[in-house]
């Protein structure tokens, strides 16, 4: 009699007891992890990504003449396909 009673308790209020445990269980290996990773570099990057690939095509095009381009005619910016075949 008394069990079915318990475990509509135990449903009823189980979100409120077991949020805040999740929340401190969470909490403590939140802190763990950071306390052993201390040591290491950051696992997030210093720069953008948009911010490396300008670094990365400025020093590629950093010794080249970009006023010699291709002629339009010749076709090299296409891909080799069937329909150009």
């Amino acid at each position: 009699m008394v069990l079915p009673l318990i475990m509509a308790a135990a449903r009823a209020y189980a979100p409120y007891v077991i949020w805040p445990a999740a929340f401190v269980v969470g909490a403590i290996g939140y802190k763990l992890e950071w306390w052993v990773r201390s040591g290491e570099e950051s696992p997030w990057k210093k720069e953008s990504i948009s911010d490396e690939r300008v670094k990365r095509i400025l020093a590629e095009n950093e010794n080249k003449d970009l006023t010699v381009v291709d002629k339009l005619k010749d076709r090299k910016f296409i891909p080799k396909t069937v329909f150009d075949q």
